[in-house]
């Protein structure tokens, strides 16, 4: 585990999976398809609990310009800036568990921010790496 800062906040757009984890595919898809080529704008998994404990997962990319996000009918969020705890996971297409259990490990580090979220980070639409992250309350070394 290393911590990351994300030294500015980060606007992204959504769609959201349901059901989790069988929609997350094709969330993406959908995603993909209101925004036309991807290039290589960078591309987000941000999941957190509701208040009955049901994973609520949303497929996210980048906003390159204000108002792009509402203008192709998708929800708005912002990836806060701070620190992160992380882990790369190499090719996660090789192992469909390797995301969970990467999730897993960050969420029993002491200072998770209560009020965070788990986020995979992707470099561009067709990237087989992630970073996966959760945040922190302090800097403090891993």
């Amino acid at each position: 585990m290393e911590v990351i800062e994300i030294k500015e906040d980060i606007n992204v757009f959504y769609v959201t999976a349901n059901p989790f984890p069988e929609d997350v595919p094709m969330a993406y898809e959908r995603l993909k398809s209101r925004i036309g080529d991807p290039g290589d704008r960078k591309f987000f998994g941000i999941s957190h609990p509701n208040k009955q404990g049901v994973i609520i997962y949303m497929a996210a990319t980048e906003e390159l310009e204000p108002g792009e996000g509402q203008r192709v009918g998708c929800n708005s969020f912002v990836i806060r800036k701070g620190n992160y705890i992380s882990i790369m996971v190499r090719d996660h297409m090789k192992d469909s568990q390797s995301i969970g259990r990467s999730f897993q490990q960050l969420l029993s580090h002491s200072d998770i921010d209560p009020q965070g979220y788990c986020l995979e980070w992707y470099k561009n639409y067709t990237d087989p790496d992630v970073i996966c992250m959760v945040g922190i309350t302090s800097n403090s070394p891993v």
